[in-house]
């Protein structure tokens, strides 16, 4: 198989954390507009994030936060954003590099991007030598979905008791 020398998969990952780099400004700059709201999951011990040690301590490995209504001081930097948000009453400001961010989600467009683990653990280290395979490799490390309404699956939330079940995906169409 021919080597990839000039990485597609890392101009394509990068273009794609452009548009999650690219929203979120707006955001700042705009706030959200119409109902948009945005899940954004990343890795808890990913390079450079920076969580207090109770925030660590209940999500040790990835966490999903909610930008929605009550959000504060967002800042987009090129390589990470920094947002403050509030845990059972309690103010925290988390800083997240966009290398960390394994999922980014606006349910009322919808609009789901998803990033391999792997990228947000060694930004730029070089894929592990794999055997020869017949098939091509993907074209990118991250995909885009654009779903349905009816069909987009949120991130799971943790459970504090009840649990919300949404009966339309039990329904015959």
């Amino acid at each position: 198989m021919a080597t990839d020398h000039i990485r597609y998969d890392v101009l394509a990952r990068d273009a794609l954390r452009g548009v999650l780099r690219r929203v979120l400004s707006d955001a700042a700059e705009h706030g959200l507009p119409g109902e948009h709201h945005f899940y954004i999951t990343f890795l808890s011990h990913g390079d450079g994030v920076k969580l207090s040690p109770r925030l660590l301590a209940q999500y040790p490995e990835e966490m999903t936060i909610i930008l929605q209504h009550q959000f504060w001081d967002l800042v987009v930097t090129e390589d990470r954003f920094e947002v403050g948000l509030s845990f059972g009453g309690v103010p925290e400001r988390l800083n997240v590099p966009f290398a960390a961010v394994t999922r980014f989600l606006d349910p009322s467009a919808p609009f789901d991007l998803r990033f391999d683990v792997s990228d947000a653990l060694s930004e730029e280290a070089p894929p592990a030598t794999a055997p020869a395979s017949p098939l091509p490799a993907p074209a990118a490390r991250a995909t885009v979905e654009t779903e349905t309404a009816e069909t987009e699956q949120e991130p799971a939330k943790p459970s504090e008791g009840a649990e919300v079940v949404r009966l339309d995906r039990f329904r015959k169409k």
